[in-house]
């Protein structure tokens, strides 16, 4: 028996939000979408009954597009 991996997993390519109750201090769950399109409306959607955290885009294990341009749709 060995020990159990403490890497951390990688994310795929694309626009990620996090989504947790409203008032919730603990971490949520991260959404990922393809499009710039579909993460615009993913945020309009879960922003009526939950909080919403833009993250970005995530592009090779690197967060390329920031997330004030997309806060605005919140």
């Amino acid at each position: 028996m060995g020990r159990p991996p403490t890497k951390p997993a990688k994310l795929k390519d694309g626009y990620y939000i996090e989504v947790r109750n409203e008032g919730s201090r603990t971490s949520g769950i991260k959404i990922r979408r393809d499009t710039r399109e579909e993460i615009v409306l993913a945020i309009r959607n879960y922003s009526r009954i939950k909080d919403v955290v833009v993250l970005g885009e995530l592009k090779n294990d690197k967060w390329v597009d920031k997330a004030e341009d997309l806060k605005k749709y919140q």
